[in-house]
């Protein structure tokens, strides 16, 4: 089971956690729904290229990226969306689309929306499209040393 490997990482790291288990969803505004989590509080991980090389942004299910804000914060001209095919084999033990927000654990920079560091706890999903896990934000910052930045904006509803 996906979820194993990060709670083992954890757990090394005497870090408190919770995991949800919830119906299988594949969307972050479904998994929100799943696992009544308001989309704000539920952490996604979006694969992008920055210059050509893989990165990760992670941001609230009810926001969306903005290229052009993520250029400036990077001082990349070349910043894009990865697409699955690009990344899926990034995430052995995960499945497609259900990375955890650690991709330190995966050699790639970690750029956090700022937002996400107001709330005192974030819930992400664990590697599979049925489990979640919440934390403590400061434990995840302290963890995986994003860069906290300004990229992202509301999705309109």
């Amino acid at each position: 089971m996906p979820v194993r490997k990060l709670k083992e990482y954890l757990d090394e790291r005497n870090i408190r956690y919770v995991t949800i288990h919830h119906s299988q969803a594949f969307t972050a505004q479904q998994i929100a729904a799943s696992a009544h989590i308001r989309g704000k509080e539920l952490a996604k991980a979006v694969i992008i290229k920055v210059g050509g090389k893989m990165a990760m942004c992670v941001l609230p299910a009810s926001y969306m990226i903005d290229l052009n804000l993520l250029r400036q914060v990077t001082g990349a001209n070349d910043v894009e969306l990865a697409s699955e095919l690009e990344f899926k084999n990034q995430f052995p033990e995960c499945e497609v689309g259900a990375m955890p927000p650690f991709g330190n654990l995966y050699g790639m920079d970690v750029y956090v929306a700022g937002i996400l560091s107001e709330d005192e706890e974030i819930a992400f999903n664990a590697g599979s499209h049925t489990e979640l896990i919440r934390m403590a934000y400061q434990d995840f910052e302290r963890l995986v040393k994003p860069k906290v930045v300004r990229f992202a904006h509301k999705l309109a509803m």
